[in-house]
């Protein structure tokens, strides 16, 4: 983690009036710190302010407001009610695994006789095969659900079609210019969606939902017991969360926080979490998905599917120590992938873009890998291993970089390839390996004449001193959660504070700072998370400081207090 040099105030999408503050703190009972941070998030009157602190699933849109849904939700339910053999096909990553087992557990539920099919990623790769469907046609399937994958997949869908099954496709993945000839699709890139970026676990609750109001159930079945596997899978694919996303994955943490499900409480013991505590999108983000990603990357993505599909509890713990387990070996895989190619970036360091190549390397962790080595050299990178006799790798970018241009200029020399600006994957001929490594060079250098690295800025939202961080705010900021993308986690800026004690901790990674605001001789303590080196060097350069930093209730030594987490370190000149 490198330190920002400067800070920027955070923008409000419209000019804010400062004397409406205190009227909407007093109609909502919150802080006039709570209300500016709603007005910087694009939010200006009391009732959307409201729905944003509660959002209540009766704010969720009626399910004839969502494009298709009802169409496809017919065709389910038909094969539902005729006993018809139904398989489900989905994704090997988490939102795809939790999209295939929150339709599985549904149609289940209402007596369908049902299948999913998760692909092996070495294996098969993402999305549908023809091998895959002749399969489901001599298996008797008569009605083929895929779920997070299936807009992309025109001639295996076509095949299907041929072979007299039904294709429902519930994708969320941005079409191509050809589009699947489906029996119904649904996606929020076509049409006029109330969300544009729904995950492909809410397209799965979604149209669950309305497969249920067309199916009788002698017990009734209630579909928001699915949403924490909506808040799992949402969250792990970094979903923009707008005010249906919102809706979803905010009443999905309480489920999750719960644990009423047995293979989230198992994966929660595993990972360290209390059963009782308040899960977060950190809790999500980087202890439970990354073990249910773990199976698809580098084993079996079905064990993820049986952990959440059980209801017993000692099988759940024993898949649950099977995902661990598995989730350390891909650390340990990468670390492995990590070192040798930072080995050979290196020796690339004259080129503006780095193309790194290692025959074995693992394809379920390259992604990884090649964001940390942008994160180390901060350049544009692709890592390629070798597959099927061909060259399969996963790109990232800086954001100075369009990389789905770049390739573009490179297309010539490739097999296939997609993505976006950020993030792509490609395959290309062995032998086109040094011709790629020029092209994707010269691609960066055509498009950052400027230089790749602008100054590191790091974003907050006010200035805010000490004397004003109280418990009643922290509770307040606990109900801006979930943060992500279009709602970040509120980061304050302090006013010059001075060091009176300071401890480092994890060999010097990281560092304790106990720190007092002179204006009203306020002292928190902080932590500064892997920035012990940079703090040795900077505590020369001042006495006084400016903090960014987040506040959070925490147990320090048996005491509950406020702990301050920083995030940028500035000295006052």
């Amino acid at each position: 983690m490198a330190l920002a040099v400067t800070w920027n105030y955070r923008t409000a999408p419209h000019p804010i009036d400062d004397t409406n503050i205190p009227r909407l703190a007093a109609a909502l009972q919150v802080s006039p710190i709570t209300v500016r941070l709603l007005l910087l998030r694009g939010l200006y009157e009391a009732e959307a302010m409201h729905r944003f602190l509660s959002p209540g699933l009766r704010y969720l849109l009626p399910l004839e407001y969502w494009p298709g849904v009802l169409d496809a939700a017919q065709i389910l339910a038909r094969g539902v009610a005729e006993g018809k053999k139904i398989a489900i096909w989905g994704d090997y990553d988490v939102d795809g695994i939790t999209a295939t087992v929150l339709a599985q557990e549904y149609l289940s539920q209402h007596g369908a006789h049902v299948c999913h099919i998760i692909p092996d990623r070495r294996e098969h790769g993402y999305g549908l095969t023809e091998g895959g469907i002749h399969q489901l046609a001599a298996d008797g399937v008569s009605v083929l659900l895929t779920v997070d994958c299936g807009i992309s997949n025109a001639s295996e869908i076509a095949l299907a079609r041929r072979l007299g099954i039904d294709v429902v496709v519930a994708d969320h993945h941005l079409p191509g210019k050809e589009l699947p000839p489906a029996t119904a699709i649904i996606n929020p890139k076509l049409g006029n969606w109330p969300s544009e970026d729904l995950s492909g676990v809410g397209l799965s609750f979604l149209l669950m939902a309305a497969v249920g109001k067309l199916l009788p159930s002698l017990t009734p079945v209630d579909i928001r017991h699915s949403l924490d596997l909506v808040a799992l899978g949402t969250i792990a694919d970094v979903i923009p969360l707008d005010e249906q996303n919102r809706i979803l994955v905010k009443n999905g943490m309480l489920l999750i926080s719960e644990a009423r499900r047995v293979g989230i409480h198992a994966l929660k013991e595993a990972s360290g979490i209390p059963h009782n505590d308040q899960v977060g999108v950190g809790s999500i983000g980087y202890a439970l998905a990354p073990r249910i990603n773990a199976a698809g990357r580098v084993g079996d993505p079905r064990l993820a599917v049986e952990l959440l599909l059980t209801r017993d509890l000692s099988q759940a713990r024993r898949l649950a120590q099977e995902l661990d387990a598995l989730n350390n070996q891909r650390k340990e895989t990468e670390r492995g992938i990590l070192a040798e190619a930072i080995a050979q970036a290196e020796s690339q360091r004259d080129l503006p873009g780095l193309v790194l190549h290692g025959d074995f390397w693992h394809p379920g962790v390259i992604g990884i890998v090649a964001s940390r080595i942008v994160e180390r050299y901060r350049r544009p990178c692709i890592i390629l291993t070798k597959e099927n006799g061909l060259l399969k790798g996963s790109a990232r970018s800086v954001p100075a970089f369009d990389l789905y241009q770049g390739l573009s200029e490179c297309r010539h020399l490739l097999t296939a390839f997609g993505g976006h600006k950020q993030a792509a994957g490609l395959k290309l001929p062995e032998e086109a390996l040094p011709a790629l490594r020029q092209a994707f060079a010269e691609a960066v250098r055509r498009q950052c004449r400027h230089g790749l690295e602008a100054p590191a800025v790091l974003e907050v939202d006010f200035e805010v001193p000490f004397g004003q961080i109280q418990p009643q705010l922290l509770h307040e900021l606990d109900l801006l959660q979930p943060f992500g993308p279009a709602n970040p986690r509120p980061v304050f800026l302090s006013p010059p504070v001075t060091i009176t004690r300071q401890r480092f901790f994890g060999a010097g990674k990281h560092v304790e700072l106990w720190i007092r605001d002179p204006s009203d001789g306020t002292t928190l303590r902080g932590v500064a998370w892997r920035l012990g080196e940079e703090w040795k060097a900077m505590a020369r350069l001042a006495s006084s400081f400016r903090f960014a930093y987040t506040p959070k209730t925490s147990t320090f030594r048996g005491i509950v207090g406020i702990e301050l987490t920083l995030h940028g370190i500035f000295p006052e000149t």
